[in-house]
This record gives C-alpha cells, structure tokens and sequence, in this order.
C-alpha cells in the first residue's frame, strides 16, 4: 500500500513537471527565437510561467500534491499567488517596452489581435484577487466573502488565460501547449467540484447533528 502511494506520488508529480517544463522547453526549441531580442524572449517565458502556476493554483487548493499538508498547500497557494501577478508583470512590462503602442492597444482593448482582451482580462483579474489577498485582513473581508469574490475572479483568470494563450501563434509548440491548457481547465474543474461538494457535505452533516 505504501510502495502504491509513493508511486502514486512521484507520478502525480511527475505528471506536473511535464505538463510545465514540456511547453516551456518547447518554446526555448523554437526558430522564432532568432528573430527575438532578449527583452521579448523573458517576456514570453514570464507568460508561460504563468500560465504554468495557473496550473498549480487548483492543485495547491484542492490538496491534490501529495507531501503537502493543507495548511502547507493554503499557503503556498498565497505565495505561488504572488508569484503569478509577479510574472504576469514582467510579461507586461517586457511587452511594454518592446513595443509601447500594442500594449497600450491591448491595454485600452482596441487591439486587433484576438488573443488581446482576454490576456488583458485575465490579467487584471489576477491584480485584483493579488491585491484583495493582501488587504483581506486590513479589509475585514470573512471566509465566505473571500470565497464569493475569489471562485469567478478565478475563472476569469483560467478562461481568460487558457483562451489568450491558445490563440496566440509564437513560440509554444501546439500540442504541449494544449495539454498544458486543458491540464488548467481539469485541474481548476476538479478542484471547484470536489470544495463545492465538501462544503455540501459540512452543511448537510450539520443540519443531521443539529437539535430538532
């Protein structure tokens, strides 16, 4: 049983290296690169580390890394959290200063890329749910509140996220780009469900204790 559930371990791990490190070792491959200037390539890859904590996030929450306690994964899911608005701020800023007129078009969403607003949206989703986790204590804001805000800023992030990055046509190799993003979808999926029903099992648990 312990051999299984050490197996179990090192694959669900390992299965998440790839899932990460497969696109982003795939992008570093690409022929686009030559064309680059450094300040863009950081851009880039800041983009698909973030989309690779993306990834991580539903893990953390939804206790499904082994080795993790929930205490361990809640809070790492905070500082991972910052982590994420960190990349996403370099990959703006890069962007930014590669080629001010685009960003300020995707900015003011009037780009005519596709892929612009939904990168914008997600983008100032994450900011917000960053900022809010900082002040969440200096705000008062309870469990309950945290959690109604949180859980539809966080699909934003994904959809917003998966969406942006599968219509962008750079340097991500197409098939480990897609597993990448379905990955985020199943994981954010799974986790959302599995809190959803364990919260419905406390409440009904509840009402069969309480004194009638």
């Amino acid at each position: 049983m312990k051999g299984w559930r050490s197996a179990r371990a090192t694959l669900i791990w390992v299965a998440l290296a790839l899932a990460i490190g497969v696109p982003i070792a795939k992008a570093a491959g690409s022929e686009q690169l030559a064309w680059r200037g450094p300040v863009y390539i950081l851009a880039g890859f800041a983009g698909i580390i973030a989309l690779g904590l993306v990834l991580v996030q539903p893990l953390l929450i939804g206790g499904y890394l082994p080795g993790l306690s929930a205490y361990r994964g809640r809070r790492a899911h905070h500082w991972i959290g910052g982590a994420l608005a960190l990349a996403v701020v370099i990959h703006v800023a890069g962007l930014w200063f590669t080629s001010p007129p685009d960003m300020i078009d995707a900015l003011t969403f009037s780009s005519p890329t596709p892929f612009s607003p939904f990168g914008v949206t997600a983008m100032w989703a994450i900011f917000t749910v960053a900022l809010l986790a900082a002040l969440r204590r200096r705000l008062g804001l309870r469990l309950r509140t945290w959690r109604l805000i949180h859980v539809p800023l966080a699909i934003v992030i994904v959809a917003g996220s998966v969406v942006h990055c599968l219509l962008i046509e750079g340097t991500m190799e197409t098939i480990s780009k897609a597993v990448l993003c379905a990955a985020v979808l199943a994981a954010t999926v799974k986790a959302m469900v599995d809190l959803q029903v364990w919260r419905k099992r406390r409440t009904l648990r509840g009402e069969s204790i309480a004194p009638r």
